[in-house]
């Protein structure tokens, strides 16, 4: 007797091997893949061989490969501990602590591997790109510029976006020296005044004098 033909559409749950781990198990195999192959060669099929479940079973948890990308992206950043973190009793040192978490979470070997991955996609592929750009603004510095409550939120995290990233890409991708090895304490130190400049100060701007050369 013949089998019965695959109905698509989600799984049942035998199939599927669906119970309480199964999305935390996905999340950590699309992290597994995306690190290994990157964005381009990563397949939702892929994800779902590794997770050991239906490839049905990833679309009905996240949707499509950049939704599942984008999940990766905020399993190693954690944005619900990383912006209460960062935002702390207040503006005062807000600077310092965005350089220093934003630095733990690339010296974790835990999340640096994925997180590399991650970057280089982005720098190769576009729509990689905009999974994370609409990531580290909407989801991390666009919420802590909002939360300090100043003038221009987007762009002040813009600006903190490309000074982080810029050393991520410089000290963990291209690993130029000697960024690549100074000590974290040391790129705090230095960069957290601009951070901090960037988030809480005001910006005046300025009018003319008046005064003409003779």
């Amino acid at each position: 007797m013949s089998e019965r033909p695959r109905r698509r559409g989600r799984p049942p749950r035998d199939a599927a091997a669906e119970g309480p781990g199964a999305r935390e198990r996905i999340l950590e195999a699309a992290r597994a893949e995306f690190a290994a192959r990157g964005y381009d060669k990563t397949s939702v099929r892929g994800i779902a061989r590794s997770a050991g479940v239906d490839p049905a079973l990833v679309h009905h948890y996240f949707g499509t490969k950049d939704d599942v990308f984008a999940a990766a992206i905020e399993m190693s950043f954690e944005p619900a501990l990383v912006v209460p973190a960062v935002l702390g009793a207040g503006p005062e040192g807000v600077g310092e602590r965005l350089a220093r978490t934003f630095l733990g979470v690339w010296e974790n070997p835990a999340t640096r591997a994925p997180l590399l991955a991650i970057l280089r996609s982005a720098l190769t592929h576009e729509a990689a790109a905009t999974v994370l750009r609409g990531f580290v603004l909407r989801r991390l510095l666009e919420r802590v510029a909002g939360e300090l409550r100043v003038p221009d939120p987007k762009f002040r995290a813009e600006l903190a976006a490309s000074h982080m990233i810029g050393i991520a890409i410089l000290r963990y991708v291209v690993r130029v020296e000697p960024l690549a090895s100074a000590d974290p304490e040391r790129i705090v130190a230095m960069v957290a005044p601009a951070l901090q400049r960037y988030l809480t100060e005001e910006i005046e701007a300025t009018e003319a004098t008046g005064e003409t050369e003779a």
